[in-house]
Formats: C-alpha cells, sequence, structure tokens
C-alpha cells in the first residue's frame, strides 16, 4: 500500500517535471504570448466587442495590432517599450551596488558570522533566518549557505541533510520575506505599477511596497521553518550513516573581522546621513513641499540607497579584509554582477513588448473589467479572494519559476482585476509573493533546483527530485498554512502592507 502510494506520488512529480521541461525559455514565451495578443486583438476587433469603464465610463473596445497603424506602434516603439519599462533600470542599479558588497566577500562573511556565532540551541533558527535574510543578495544563499547548512548540522552530530533542508527553506521558501529590501522589490513594484496603469495612467507602487509584511513574515517564516526541520524532517531523517566526515567550520580571519569592521563603520555613517535627512520635519529628504516621508525623495530613491549602501559597505569592507586593492576590482565586482543579468536582459527584451501590447489593445482592460464583474458576482470576500490566489501563484509556480517573468504575465490581468474590486496593487503583489515563495522549495523548475539535488548526492547517493521534494514538501504546506494565517490577520486588523501602501483602492 505504502509502496503504491510512493509510485503514484512518483509519478506525479514526474509529470510536473516533465511538462514544466516542455515549456519553452521565458523568453521565448513571451515572445509567443507578444505574437498572440497580436493575433488576438485582430480576432476581438472583428466583433462588437465593448465594455464600459467603471471609473470613466468610457466605452473600451480592442485596438487591431495586426494593421498598418498597428504595424507602425510596434516599430516606433520597440525601443523605448525596452528601455522605459520600470524594472529594468532598477534592478540594474540595485545590482550593482550588490555585486560590490556580494565580489569584496562581505555578503558571505556576513552571513557566516551570523551561523557560526549563534548558539547551538537557536541553531536551526538562526540557518533558516540567515537564509531568508540572504535573499537580499540574490543567489549567494543557494551556493554558500544551503551547503554550509550541511557542513554545520553534520559538524554537530545531526543528519546533513537537515541542515541543508532548513537552510533551503529559508532561501528558497521564504524568497519574499526580509527585514532589507533586495532586488525582487524594485523588480516585481516595476511590473504592478506597470500593471496598475492599465486603470490608473498615474499610478506608482514604490520598491518598499510589501516591506511591512514582509519584514514581519520574516520572523513568522523563521520560527516555522525552525519548527518543521525539528519536529518533522530530523525525526524522519534519523541519523546520518553515509560515509561524509564532518569538516571544520572555518572561523573568521582577522582580515575578514576588520573588513567586517569596516564596512560596520561604513553603514552606520550613512545610516546616520539616512536619519538626518529624515528625521528633523525640514529633513533634506523629505518632501520639500509638505515635509512628508511618504511622497518624498527618500522613498522615491529607495533603490539608490540600496545601491548606494551596498556599495559604500563593500567597498569598505574590500579595503578592511584586503579583497579590493584597487579601483579596477570594485568595477569588476560591478562587472560581474551584469555578467549574471545577460539573459535577464533578454528576457526583460520581450517581456516589455507583450506589456506594451496587452495595454495598448485594451484587452488587459477588457478582461480586468469582465473578470471583476464575474467577480463580484459571485460573494467572495477579501479572504476567500486573496486565499484563492496564492494557491494559483503557487500552482502557476510549479511549471514557471522565475518569480518576475510569471509576474509579468499575471499582474497586466490580476492587478487591474483586483483594483476595478478595489484592491490595491499593493496588496495583489504581497498575495502573489506568498504563493510565489511557498512552492519555490517543490519545484523542479526553480532554476537552482537542479543545484540542491546535486548538493545532496553528497551525502545520499541516490538522491534525486524525489529526495528534495519529498524533504521539503512539509515546509511547503506549514509556510502556506502561517503565511496565508497572517495575510487573514493583517486584512482583518487592516494595516498597510507598506509605506504608501494601503489595502484598498478606490477608482
Amino acid at each position: 500500500m505504502v509502496k503504491s502510494k510512493k509510485n503514484y506520488i512518483d509519478r506525479f512529480l514526474s509529470l510536473v517535471e516533465r511538462v514544466g521541461n516542455a515549456l519553452p525559455h521565458p523568453a521565448t514565451l513571451f515572445f509567443l504570448f507578444a505574437v498572440g495578443v497580436i493575433v488576438l486583438s485582430a480576432i476581438t476587433s472583428l466583433f462588437n466587442l465593448e465594455v464600459i469603464h467603471p471609473g470613466t465610463k468610457a466605452v473600451i473596445r480592442p485596438v487591431n495590432l495586426m494593421s498598418v497603424k498597428g504595424l507602425h506602434l510596434i516599430l516606433e516603439n520597440m525601443v523605448t517599450n525596452f528601455t522605459g519599462f520600470a524594472p529594468l533600470g532598477t534592478v540594474l542599479v540595485a545590482m550593482l551596488g550588490i555585486g560590490i558588497a556580494e565580489s569584496s566577500g562581505l555578503i558571505g562573511t556576513a552571513l557566516r558570522l551570523l551561523v557560526i556565532s549563534a548558539p547551538k540551541r537557536l541553531l536551526t533558527f538562526v540557518i533558516v533566518l540567515s537564509g531568508i535574510l540572504s535573499n537580499t543578495a540574490s543567489e549567494v544563499g543557494y551556493v554558500l549557505l544551503v551547503p554550509l547548512g550541511a557542513i554545520i548540522f553534520l559538524a554537530l552530530g545531526r543528519h546533513p541533510i537537515a541542515g541543508m533542508a532548513a537552510a533551503f527553506a529559508g532561501v528558497s521558501g521564504g524568497y519574499s520575506a526580509n527585514l532589507l529590501l533586495g532586488t525582487i522589490d524594485p523588480l516585481l513594484a516595476g511590473l504592478s505599477e506597470e500593471a496598475a496603469r492599465i486603470i490608473d495612467p498615474n499610478y506608482m507602487v514604490n520598491a518598499a511596497a510589501n516591506y511591512y509584511f514582509m519584514a514581519v513574515s520574516t520572523f513568522f517564516i523563521a520560527l516555522a521553518g525552525t519548527w518543521v526541520t525539528e519536529k518533522i524532517v530530523v525525526p524522519r531523517l534519523g541519523k546520518y550513516k553515509g560515509d561524509e566526515q564532518p569538516e571544520e567550520i572555518r572561523k573568521l580571519t582577522a582580515q575578514e573581522i576588520r573588513g567586517l569592521i569596516y564596512a560596520g563603520i561604513a553603514t552606520l555613517g550613512f545610516i546616520l546621513f539616512l536619519l538626518w535627512g529624515i528625521v528633523p520635519e525640514n529633513g533634506y529628504l523629505r518632501n520639500p513641499e509638505n515635509g512628508s516621508i511618504l511622497h518624498s525623495p527618500f522613498m522615491d530613491g529607495i533603490v539608490a540607497f540600496i545601491f548606494i549602501a551596498s556599495a559604500l559597505a563593500g567597498v569598505a569592507y574590500g579595503i578592511g579584509a584586503g579583497t579590493y586593492k584597487n579601483d579596477s576590482d570594485v568595477m569588476k565586482g560591478m562587472g560581474k554582477s551584469m555578467e549574471t543579468l545577460g539573459i535577464y536582459i533578454v528576457l526583460v527584451f520581450f517581456a516589455a513588448q507583450f506589456v506594451a501590447y496587452f495595454k495598448w489593445t485594451n484587452l488587459g482592460l477588457i478582461i480586468a473589467i469582465e473578470g471583476a464583474t464575474l467577480l463580484k458576482a459571485s460573494g467572495l470576500g477579501d479572504i476567500p479572494l486573496m486565499l484563492a490566489f496564492i494557491l494559483l501563484s503557487g500552482v502557476i509556480n510549479m511549471f514557471m519559476g522565475s518569480a518576475s517573468a510569471k509576474w509579468a504575465i499575471m499582474a497586466p490581468v490580476f492587478i487591474p482585476m483586483f483594483m476595478l474590486l478595489g484592491y490595491s496593487p499593493e496588496l495583489v503583489q504581497a498575495t502573489y509573493r506568498i504563493g510565489d515563495s511557498v512552492t519555490n522549495i517543490i519545484s523542479p523548475m526553480m532554476s537552482y533546483f537542479a543545484l540542491i539535488v546535486a548538493f545532496m548526492t553528497r551525502y545520499e547517493k541516490e538522491a534525486g527530485i524525489g529526495t528534495v521534494i519529498s524533504t521539503m514538501l512539509p515546509y511547503t504546506l506549514v509556510f502556506l498554512i502561517v503565511w496565508a494565517l497572517l495575510l487573514i490577520i493583517w486584512l482583518l486588523i487592516g494595516i498597510p502592507v507598506g509605506p504608501d501602501a494601503p489595502l484598498y483602492y478606490k477608482y
């Protein structure tokens, strides 16, 4: 009976893997979607399809891009669609700063210090929390912290895969939670802003739009990951009987400690600079007209602050630790971070065309209005709607791993739809991020999934995709429950999900 159940699960997981592998590259998908929008605009324009905009009462009809006028529109705006795509510049600028911090060794050293200095009874919690915090610096958590979690657990006489699972749960399952803003925040905010402007051309979504909710989520997810590791994963794995011997966990060198001190001083100086600009009523980072912080250079400059803070701390660490000898080393670090974004830039080119075409044709607006009408007629309240959206995001994540690629497709449909129902783009984005995060750790389509399988085979020679998914599935279920409950409580209390990010939208 158990064997047949296992075979059934394996067959299901194999099906998921085959379907996901059969999908084209995300950039190719966006190209196909862009072509599909052009064709669909021609088809829909043949019918007397029209809707009434609930806000302006204007009549909305499809615009045919498969026409001379449409051709001119496509050709004349191809470059500006790409260069003006909101997420592109924000991600490039943020990654330049993160690249300095990462190439100097600051991020790796800080994570190692956080883990090795933690009390043993808090070690699991610290590993999960470190994984969540590592998301600020893109992939460093996958390549550094996940194998480090296994090494630490093995050194303590515990099963190394349990330590690896705890780290992976934080890095990938808690992908959206963080106490710091990372590259994913401005990226998703830019996509949300583009989608929101289908309804409101002047709508702005700032990079910190989900900060309150995600900062609080950090502790809940870290505690949930700790509980799953200790109560489910460790007992299930039992005692490690493999051949791997414990490694000595390398302590920080004098140069690394000096580098951290330098980075700390630089960071403290930058924090004082920010406080000086926002604490006084006439601070130079406040809105010069009314003294507000919400609509101010401080909030508008979040991406610039991520760049400056990362760059200052990275350069200071590099000087202190001796990893940076001259300015060329700094520039090489920035260049290396750009190398990793090559395929992202290709993807953005096609995604920008798709989003623009979708907006020009009015198809997004028509779908949003009709969808909102159906949802309103269904009588579903705030909580059922958001829970359903979490599940939808999680399911789609099983077949398409990239958070930004999925959101570029989903945002132009769901953000306008929910805006017409009275929900803010910021709330919809936060809800999407829950579903996108919790199934990362069981999705074979996640870009680092194969790397995790390779890490596991070091300790379990027969480990494969099924091993990873069966180990991580409890985290997915518990994270889903905990995060959904937190969202429900958040909605009931009525707290904004971030600065200048209310729960509801009025049109």
